[in-house]
C-alpha cells in the first residue's frame, strides 16, 4: 500500500485503521510518505507505526504528489501496489477482492472498485461522476470510456508493479498524473477493470487536490486528452468531431496544435453551420462507417446516449468507429 500524506492529521489515522483492518488480505505493508507536513501528520504516522510494524514512514521534501508517489514506490517491496489517500476510507475486503481479480486475469494492470463519495449531500456534478464511475466496470467498458474521465479512481486502485515499471510509473506532465498513467498503461496494451462492489469511500472537500490543483483544471484535461488521442487512436487515421459547441471546439483546437485537423464537425443543432473554419454537418447526412474515427465531445447531460442512438443503427461501433472524449 502506497499512501502519500501532507497536512492530513485530522483523517490519516482513520484511513490507516481501515487499511490495517483488512480481512483475509495477502500479506502487505503500508508505505506512508509524509510530504513535509506542517501539522500533526508526522506524529500521527509515528503513533500508528509504533503500534503496527506493517507501517513504514518515508520523509518527503514537499515537492508534490508525483514526487511523493515516486519516492514511495521506490521503497515498496511488493508485486502489487495499492494506492490510498490520507483522507479516504476503505471496505475491509478491498485488498483481498482486488488482489483476487488481478490473480485471475494476467492482462490487468490495474483494478479499482465501485466508489461512494462522502460526506453528502453531493453536488449534482459529483453525483453524476459517481454514477458514471460505477457504470464503468469491465475492462471493455474502461477501454471505451478512457477518454471521458479517468475510469478508475486513483486511490481506489491496485496496480501490478510490472505494469507500473513498464511505463515508467507516475510522471509530472502538467496534467492529472492518475489519468495520464491509466492512458499510458492502455496504450502499452494493459487492461484495467473494477471489482463490482463498493470498496472505497472517496472524501470530497473544498481543499481536495482535484479541486484546487493547477494540473486538474479543465483546460489541462483537454490537453491531456488531445495528447493521448494524437499519440494513440488518431495516429495516421482521419477523424471527425461530433459537437460544434465549446467542448468540441476546444478539443479540436488542442488537436490542431498537435498537427491534427478534423475533416468536419457533426452537430444536432441546425444553427451551427461552421466551426473552426470547417463545415458542421447534421446527423441526417451520416453514412456507414468509412474508416475515420468520430470523436464525440459534447458536455451536455444525456448527450452520450443521444449520440449512440444516432450512430449505432448506422453500424458504428463504440471503441472502433467512435469514442467519447467529454
Amino acid at each position: 500500500m502506497l499512501l502519500p500524506a501532507r497536512n492530513a492529521a485530522p483523517t490519516i489515522e482513520a484511513a490507516l485503521r481501515g487499511i490495517l483492518g483488512q480481512r483475509a488480505a495477502p500479506p502487505f505493508e503500508v508505505v506512508c510518505v509524509d510530504d513535509a507536513s506542517s501539522d500533526g501528520t508526522a506524529e500521527a504516522l509515528a503513533r500508528v507505526a509504533r503500534c503496527d510494524g506493517r507501517v513504514r514512514v518515508i520523509q518527503g521534501e514537499g515537492h508534490g504528489l508525483v514526487a511523493a508517489l515516486r519516492l514511495g514506490l521506490a521503497s515498496c517491496r511488493g508485486e502489487l501496489i495499492a494506492r490510498m489517500d490520507a483522507d479516504d476510507l476503505v471496505h475491509p475486503d478491498r485488498l483481498r477482492l482486488q488482489a483476487e481479480l488481478l490473480a485471475r486475469d494476467a492482462s490487468l494492470a490495474a483494478v479499482g472498485s465501485l466508489v461512494r463519495c462522502f460526506p453528502g449531500p453531493l453536488t449534482p456534478g459529483l453525483a453524476r461522476l459517481e454514477a458514471w464511475l460505477d457504470s464503468v466496470v469491465t475492462w471493455e467498458q474502461c477501454e471505451t470510456a478512457r477518454f471521458i474521465e479517468a475510469p478508475l479512481v486513483h486511490p481506489s486502485t491496485i496496480f501490478r508493479r510490472e505494469a507500473l515499471d513498464s511505463v515508467g510509473g507516475w510522471r509530472d506532465a502538467g496534467w492529472a498524473e492518475d489519468w495520464d498513467l491509466l492512458l499510458r498503461l492502455s496504450a502499452a496494451g494493459w487492461r484495467m477493470a473494477k471489482v463490482p462492489r463498493v470498496l472505497f469511500f472517496w472524501r470530497d472537500s473544498p481543499g481536495r487536490l482535484t479541486r484546487r490543483g493547477e494540473a486538474y483544471r479543465p483546460e489541462r484535461m483537454i490537453e491531456l486528452r488531445a495528447e493521448h488521442l494524437a499519440r494513440g487512436p488518431l495516429r495516421e487515421r482521419p477523424f471527425d468531431v461530433w459537437g460544434a459547441g465549446p467542448t468540441g471546439k476546444r478539443l479540436a483546437r488542442a488537436l490542431e496544435a498537435r498537427g491534427m485537423r478534423p475533416r468536419r464537425f457533426w452537430d444536432v443543432d441546425p444553427r451551427k453551420r461552421v466551426a473552426r473554419g470547417l463545415r458542421v454537418a447534421p446527423p441526417a447526412e451520416l453514412g456507414a462507417p468509412d474508416g475515420a474515427l468520430i470523436l464525440c465531445a459534447v458536455g451536455a447531460a444525456g448527450a452520450r446516449d443521444d449520440i449512440r442512438a444516432e450512430l449505432a443503427p448506422r453500424g458504428y461501433q463504440e471503441g472502433r468507429d467512435f469514442l467519447f472524449a467529454a
